[in-house]
């Protein structure tokens, strides 16, 4: 008999967890008219809606926005629940990362975050090692990664490190890595010794 109590117990028990799980409801982001992509997503172009989303909740928009704003990177349809994939940072939306080979070490105060100018000397002879003097590239770069050569390579090899520019200069930096221009990354602002 206590055994067929436990059972019944557990039974209703399970059921009520169950039930639970199902019918979890969480609030999320949906589109009130159609956001196209580059578009500035405010609160005012977002209406909540109470839905059932299971593990699945996650992957869309919720809670508070960023105070930076948000900027939808792909078209969302009115009505649409925003997905988290569909929107981005500012920032992150009118930048890209690109890796620089640089010709010279890093100072040893620059590390992730770090902002930086980017100077480029082009190769002024094609046959040889002479270089037009250094220019700014690109400045106020964000430093995303360093990458410090290792191995059997190391004293062959200077830096590589990330960096987070302005989508309009991208172009610019690819065709001086390709153009052999010798690229250094000049730390703004560094701490005093």
């Amino acid at each position: 008999m206590l055994i067929g109590v436990a059972l019944i117990v557990a039974s209703a028990l399970g059921t009520t967890a169950l039930v639970g799980a199902l019918t979890r409801t969480v609030v999320v982001y949906r589109a009130e008219g159609p956001i196209l992509a580059g578009e500035q997503v405010t609160a005012a172009r977002l209406a909540p809606a109470t839905v059932r989303l299971g593990d699945a909740a996650a992957l869309y928009l919720s809670g508070a926005l960023p105070q930076g704003g948000l900027v939808a990177t792909r078209a969302v349809a009115a009505g649409e629940m925003v997905p988290r994939s569909a929107v981005g940072t500012a920032t992150a939306v009118r930048s890209a990362t690109v890796v620089v080979d640089l010709a010279s070490p890093l100072a040893a105060g620059v590390a992730v975050g770090s902002t930086v100018d980017l100077w480029s000397a082009a190769k002024s002879d094609p046959n040889e090692n002479r270089y037009a003097p250094p220019v700014v590239l690109v400045d106020d770069a964000v430093v995303a990664r360093v990458v410090s050569p290792t191995g059997l390579i190391a004293g062959a090899k200077e830096d590589s490190v990330e960096l987070q520019v302005p989508r309009d200069e991208v172009a610019a930096v690819l065709a001086a890595q390709a153009g052999g221009a010798r690229l250094a990354a000049v730390e703004i602002g560094g701490e005093a010794p």
